[in-house]
């Protein structure tokens, strides 16, 4: 059996042996359409990002991270992977008699999820085999591609692809200047309460195809938010409430977050003592470890004063104990639906050994934080308090 993607040319077409992954994804996905879906779209990209780290750039990634995957498969087709400064989406079916390259509107027209390529594959799960059967640049999706508002999908046929992937690869050496991109109307910003209607509204798993739900607009904005896409997803798999930070630090990390790189850790803090004497004491806390500017810092979420009070301190710190925390780099917290509000944030202004903020909030409440400069593999998550 093997282990990596071998591949070899039909027709200047790239066929790739599949890797086998044989995950359990009925209980994953609300309906046996998306569980198909998600099954195809990991194989494919087993398959392909292995070829692709084997044979062209190691550096290679899933975009914009694969613990989000799942969350994007139960609503929408295709995978995006990110290499050498530019992206490419694979968009697999099981159809063999296929003449159309049909890219959902997401991977299109939402500005965070366009791509420079887009590549058209047939997968032969039967056979064992998937072919690329061609690409195309997003400016040509935007400029040739025939809009169908039925299936909010944009279409190519066959001979409006480039067949031979290595034109990708040798017009990337060539012609490093082309212009792979068209330009993205932004969607407008989603006010929380339409969001929590729109999760309400689109949670039911009897819907089939939520995309199709609401116009795209408001579609886009709510999903293009990773913290509301996987509540949209937990709530399709019939998960009505989300789990508390507060909840996590008690009964253990929800699976989602362990993903993630959170996990429970205490805390030395100082404290005063009866006659001002301080003392170290211990607390309980949230961490995780993200990686920017190719340094490795520490994330913490610790709880604060009482209980009740309800307070938490948000807090960076280099792993490296040696290190600081450059000039530029902040730390920053926004509400659920990513407004900023008073003392939100701490910028260095000199290399300091930290950033913090320190937050009061309502019981329930949604933060989302964010670092800049962005982190690798970074998407908004809601942290609930």
């Amino acid at each position: 059996m093997f282990d990596h993607a071998v591949g070899f040319a039909v027709d200047n077409d790239l066929v790739l042996e599949l890797i086998p992954t044989s995950p359990n994804l009925e209980q994953n996905y609300s309906t046996p359409g998306a569980c198909q879906r998600a099954w195809v779209n990991q194989v494919c990209l087993t398959t392909f990002l292995d070829w692709l780290q084997e044979e062209v750039t190691p550096q290679a990634r899933v975009y914009p991270n694969r613990v989000a995957l799942p969350s994007i498969w139960e609503v929408v087709n295709g995978t995006a992977v990110n290499f050498d400064n530019s992206r490419l989406v694979l968009i697999p079916t099981l159809a063999m008699d296929g003449d159309e390259l049909r890219v959902p509107q997401e991977w299109v027209d939402i500005p965070e999820w366009v791509a420079d390529y887009y590549l058209a594959v047939q997968l032969n799960s039967e056979e064992g085999w998937m072919r690329v059967s061609g690409y195309t640049t997003h400016q040509q999706v935007k400029s040739l591609g025939v809009y169908d508002a039925g299936d909010r999908t944009y279409s190519l046929e066959s001979d409006q692809l480039i067949s031979d992937l290595n034109v990708l690869w040798v017009t990337r050496q060539l012609s490093p200047e082309e212009i792979t991109r068209a330009s993205v109307t932004s969607l407008p910003p989603l006010p929380q309460t339409q969001a929590d209607n729109l999760l309400q509204r689109l949670s039911h798993a009897d819907i089939k195809f939520p995309r199709l739900e609401v116009p795209f607009q408001l579609w886009g904005a709510l999903i293009t938010h990773g913290g509301w896409r996987q509540r949209l997803y937990e709530l399709r798999q019939g998960v009505v409430q989300s789990a508390s930070v507060g909840q996590w630090l008690q009964a253990g990390v929800a699976n989602f977050a362990q993903q993630l790189g959170w996990e429970r850790r205490q805390f030395l803090a100082v404290s005063s003592g009866i006659r001002s004497i301080e003392s170290q004491v211990s607390t309980l806390g949230l961490s995780r470890q993200i990686l920017v500017a190719g340094n490795t810092y520490e994330l913490r979420v610790i709880a604060k004063g009482n209980p009740e009070e309800n307070i938490w301190r948000f807090e960076l710190h280099p792993t490296n104990s040696d290190n600081l925390i450059p000039v530029g780099f902040q730390l920053r917290l926004l509400t659920e639906d990513l407004q900023p509000f008073p003392h939100n944030e701490d910028t260095a202004t000199s290399p300091r050994e930290e950033l913090s903020v320190e937050v009061m909030l309502e019981t329930g409440e949604g933060l989302v934080w964010e670092v800049t400069p962005l982190p690798l593999d970074y998407e908004r998550e809601i942290l609930r308090f």
